[in-house]
C-alpha cells in the first residue's frame, strides 16, 4: 500500500522511503560513517551542517543522540531520492554532488552542508508530490 491514498497529497510517512537501497545500514543498525562518506563530508562538514561543535561528530557508539538524528535524517533524505532513480545508488550520489539550477545553483550536498537541510528536504518532498501519478 502506497503511503499517500490520493494522487498528489502529502501524508505524514513520506520523510520516509519506502525501502532501504543505499549502504547505510550494519545489523540494522544505522552507520553514520556511511552516511557522511556517501555524502564526502567531512567531520567539520557535518559539524557545520548540524550546527553541533566538531567533537560531537562521532561514529561510534557515544554518538549524542540528536547528531544521531541528524544522520538518521540525511539518510532517510538520501533513501528518499534513492527511489526516484529506482535504488541506482550512483545516480543518487551524483545528484547529490552536482548543482542543480532549481536550487540556485548548489549541490544539494552543499545545502547541507551550510546547514540548509531542513530547505532541501522540503525541495524534495515538494518534487516528490509533484512525480505522483
Amino acid at each position: 500500500m502506497e503511503a499517500s491514498m490520493t494522487p498528489g497529497t502529502a501524508t505524514v510517512f513520506d520523510t520516509v522511503p519506502a525501502t532501504r537501497s543505499l549502504p547505510f545500514y550494519e545489523h540494522d543498525a544505522l552507520a553514520p560513517k556511511k552516511v557522511a562518506d556517501f555524502l564526502k563530508m567531512t567531520k567539520d562538514d557535518m559539524a557545520e551542517a548540524a550546527g553541533v561543535p566538531k567533537g560531537s561528530i562521532r561514529y561510534d557508539d557515544r554518538i549524542p543522540a540528536d547528531v544521531h538524528r541528524y544522520f538518521l535524517e540525511l539518510a532517510s533524505a538520501c533513501e528518499v531520492v534513492a527511489e526516484v532513480f529506482k535504488g541506482d545508488a550512483v545516480k543518487t550520489e551524483m545528484w547529490f554532488h552536482t548543482r542543480n539550477p532549481l536550487l540556485g545553483n548548489v549541490s544539494p550536498r552543499d545545502m547541507i552542508r551550510l546547514g540548509r537541510f531542513g530547505k532541501l528536504m522540503r525541495f524534495i518532498q515538494n518534487a516528490r508530490l509533484g512525480e505522483r501519478p
